[in-house]
């Protein structure tokens, strides 16, 4: 029997008596090989590039929502974790077919032909090269305007405390909710937080991104001791970056439930507010790659209703200047 395995219909099964005499699965989808499921990804935990597909496969169902219509910047680790990584915008020849391609004229680099990832075979080809999915925060019928605005908040450079990030998350949570918006929260599965809004696509990137750096302003001038948006890292001191710079167009944000490259094999993973107020246990690799399932099974996708309820930029800025003034 040979040491690989073929995803047929979204079901891993190893050896050789899965294909049809079509090529084709049983359901009339396409076939997908995994190729050296034993190659360890993660050495220190023993994950394999097995486990990996598998806990991608797994986690279809719930993770597709967020990566349906959305652009892809494949971050590959073809070697594992520990053996460094490139990214990847365009889609490779060898792609298969059934692979989503979609051409996209970028400003200062041209044409490329950029991926989708819209179903179950695709999410896994994806893990099988290792990829770490990162998502546009716009879709493909409305590239130039966001459903989403990202506030990405970073501990101080050469810290992992997690505390003064919990801190400004709930800051951007009570600011955000005086203007009626009831954000959305992520742990990143690296260092930091995500405070996420969803958008009702009104409004281009262009207005997004200044939406968002006002935001930003309001708060730091809250708290300038805490919070800043100064890119450069030796001028940030002690304080929690906020990175705005992901508003903008072709930039992304690493997709929800994706695997991490990082000691434990954690996932970005959607969050309660309630769990990170107090100084609570939680951290921003506190779920992974194996523990994950169980928090699903209790709690479902905290995103799932994550677009039922978008706002307007617009409105959002006139309720900030409403009750802020000018920033």
């Amino acid at each position: 029997m040979e040491n690989k395995a073929r995803v047929i219909a979204g079901r891993i099964r190893t050896g050789k008596d899965v294909k049809t005499s079509s090529g084709k699965s049983r359901s009339g989808g396409p076939e997908v090989e995994l190729t050296n499921p034993d190659k360890l990804l993660f050495p220190a935990e023993k994950i394999t590039k097995g486990e990996f597909v598998s806990y991608y496969e797994k986690t279809a169902g719930i993770m597709l929502p967020h990566l349906k219509g959305r652009l892809i910047s494949m971050q590959r680790f073809p070697e594992g974790i520990a053996e460094g990584h490139f990214f990847q915008k365009q889609a490779p020849g060898y792609f298969p077919e059934w692979v989503n391609r979609v051409p996209v004229d970028l400003r200062h680099e041209g044409r490329k032909t950029y991926i989708t990832c819209d179903n179950r075979q695709t999410l896994v080809y994806l893990a099988n090269l290792v990829c770490i999915p990162h998502v546009w925060l716009s879709r493909v019928d409305k590239l130039n305007y966001p459903d989403r605005l990202i506030f990405d908040l970073d501990p101080p450079a050469g810290s992992d405390d997690f505390e003064p990030v919990k801190y400004a998350a709930l800051i951007f949570k009570e600011v955000l909710e005086e203007l009626g918006v009831k954000p959305f929260l992520m742990l990143t599965g690296s260092r930091g937080l995500h405070v996420v809004v969803p958008l009702d696509r009104s409004a281009d990137f262009r207005h997004a991104f200044d939406f968002a750096r006002d935001v930003a302003n309001v708060l730091i001038g809250m708290a300038p001791e805490h919070l800043t948006t100064e890119l450069n890292k030796t001028r940030r001191g002690k304080r929690v970056f906020i990175d705005i710079f992901r508003n903008a167009f072709a930039q992304t944000a690493v997709a929800p439930y994706s695997v991490r490259a990082r000691a434990g094999a954690p996932v970005a993973a959607p969050a309660l507010w309630s769990e990170i107020s107090g100084r609570g246990k939680i951290r921003s690799t506190s779920f992974n790659i194996r523990n994950i399932g169980k928090r699903l099974a209790g709690k479902g996708d905290l995103w799932k209703n994550i677009g039922s309820s978008p706002y307007s930029i617009a409105e959002l800025a006139w309720a900030l200047k409403k009750k802020f003034g000018s920033v």
